[in-house]
């Protein structure tokens, strides 16, 4: 009985089963169980269910509620709309949710990069300064005992000539 009272004064005010846990504080699962009636809230929830609908405990307990037409069908067309509202809220949030790990995505590799380059440049400037140090020891000048052309004078004394 509770189970069928809270369903209809659920949709008496346009609510959908969100609608109704988000202020009680629950998940959307508990308001279909209770609706159900697999499970049935503690005293505390009862209360502010009551208080939620603005009808005393026993009517949610026991007491029929009695249904008007007119606002059946209003009670309907609400819950439609906000079915359609929340479905909205949630792929907003997830592209939302989306977006931002994009952008922190695209930071990381972003910083990754700018790291990645610091440590090349790094590598590089060290290897250009152990190589202008290896350079400068094999060009350092070397000292001939004997200039070129004195050489050339012995070689030709040296040299026979057949005729």
């Amino acid at each position: 009985m509770f189970g069928e009272n809270l369903k209809r004064l659920r949709k008496q005010k346009g609510l959908s089963q969100e609608e109704l846990a988000e202020r009680l504080h629950v998940v959307r699962q508990t308001i279909s169980k209770w609706e159900q009636g697999r499970s049935v809230p503690d005293a505390d929830l009862l209360i502010r269910i009551a208080e939620i609908f603005e009808v005393p405990v026993s009517t949610l307990l026991g007491d029929a509620v009695e249904v008007s037409n007119g606002t059946d069908l209003v009670a309907e067309k609400l819950e439609q709309l906000n079915l359609i509202l929340a479905e909205r809220n949630r792929r907003s949030r997830m592209i939302w949710k989306v977006v931002g790990v994009t952008l922190i995505s695209i930071a990381v590799l972003t910083v990754l990069g700018i790291i990645t380059a610091l440590i090349g440049l790094v590598a590089y400037t060290t290897v250009q300064s152990t190589t202008a140090e290896k350079t400068e020891v094999l060009v350092e000048p070397v000292e001939v005992e004997h200039p070129v052309p004195y050489e050339l004078e012995a070689l030709e004394e040296d040299l026979v000539f057949i005729e």
